[in-house]
């Protein structure tokens, strides 16, 4: 069981974690404001003196969707190659794309394809990377081992990523075919075509981004007051029991492990994680933490974000995360893009919130925790 002080207005300095670039989950942005009620917030390690709102303003992971405006075309053509038993995609180029990299005015834009609903047990196929520009040519076949009989229900999904150096890729536009309807005895449907770049608004590409789920308890213990100048406060704990149908990233390999963090503090005492499990896509963790210092109002201004990561040695993946709170999008009177809890985290809140000193259980579907824009 490991333990912390949520020190909710610590002024944050830019101390990350030795993670690596792909896995950093924040950018330390600053909310400078007056002291809220949470001047004098006590804890396991002492009386901490705060001074100012501390915000996760940016939550970085694996990949940024819509912070780049979508623009250009695609080039490609796709068939069924009998005797292979393949579906063959063509990739021959992009034109117009959008400028990932605005600072140096750039883009090193790849092209990326899943087969759907299924997305993971076929897997993703990708291009190589073209460096310094909005116009790549490609001229590579992606290949797909499958009946074509299975295809009438699939659909293709094409979209168009800029390769960050640090992991951090941004989207530049997706086209999405319904191979059900597809004839594939039309020559023109064998020919080499255009299509427009759109944003990700497939409601199938979101709804089938299964991330797999998390099975986990939440307990709220309050402390009786010490006196008539004490504050009463009390202990929030998390206990993370397993995660099941994470999604596989690489291969048939999977060693996943659990960082969490009470926003909006992101100082070292609020990032908890638990151990690694190896070789599982249905981990078990059973694992505690705990922050003191939680007084009944900062509960409703507080967020548990669960992040799930897949280990390597090279680096750490993002698969999915929770943000457990009462996702009201405000935060000690600041507006914040981070308290954004689905109805299923808030409810699971709430019910903590409402039922002291009571384990509440809930397994909750993991999601994409989308990236909050920088505001100042």
């Amino acid at each position: 069981m490991s333990k912390s002080v949520p020190s909710f207005l610590q002024e944050e300095s830019d101390d990350r974690e030795t993670d690596t670039a792909s896995e950093s989950s924040y950018s330390l942005g600053r909310i400078k404001k007056s002291p809220s009620s949470l001047t004098n917030l006590s804890g396991s390690s002492g009386m901490a003196s705060l001074s100012s709102v501390s915000g996760s303003l940016m939550s970085i992971y694996s990949a940024d969707f819509g912070n780049v405006d979508v623009k250009g075309n695609i080039q490609f053509a796709i068939d069924y190659v009998e005797q292979l038993k393949e579906l063959h995609i063509f990739i021959c180029q992009c034109k117009d794309l959008a400028v990932a990299d605005v600072k140096r005015q750039r883009s090193d834009p790849y092209v990326k394809t899943y087969l759907l609903p299924e997305k993971y047990k076929l897997g993703k196929r990708k291009t190589s990377v073209k460096k310094k520009t909005f116009n790549p040519v490609y001229n590579e076949i992606l290949r797909y081992k499958i009946e074509k009989d299975l295809l009438k229900y699939q659909s293709l999904n094409i979209s168009v990523w800029h390769n960050d150096t640090f992991g951090r890729n941004s989207f530049l536009g997706e086209v999405e075919l319904d191979l059900g309807t597809w004839d594939w005895n039309e020559k023109s449907n064998k020919q080499i075509n255009w299509f427009p770049l759109k944003p990700r608004t497939s409601t199938m590409t979101l709804q089938l981004e299964n991330r797999g789920e998390m099975k986990l308890a939440l307990l709220y213990v309050p402390h009786p007051a010490g006196g008539k100048k004490t504050v009463p406060t009390g202990e929030v704990h998390i206990w993370v029991k397993e995660c099941h149908d994470l999604p596989l990233l690489r291969g048939n390999r999977l060693n996943s492990f659990i960082k969490c963090t009470i926003l909006p503090d992101t100082s070292r005492k609020s990032r908890q994680k638990t151990r690694t499990v190896a070789k599982t896509t249905n981990p078990i963790f059973n694992h505690t933490m705990v922050y003191d210092g939680f007084r009944p109002e900062d509960l409703k201004e507080a967020c548990v974000e669960l992040t799930v990561w897949d280990h390597n040695k090279l680096a750490n993946h993002f698969l999915g995360g929770l943000r457990i709170g009462l996702g009201t999008g405000r935060s000690y009177g600041t507006t914040v893009d981070w308290m954004d809890s689905t109805s299923a985290e808030s409810a699971l809140w709430e019910k903590m919130m409402n039922s002291p000193n009571t384990w509440i259980e809930d397994t909750l579907p993991l999601r994409m925790l989308m990236v909050a824009k920088l505001t100042k």
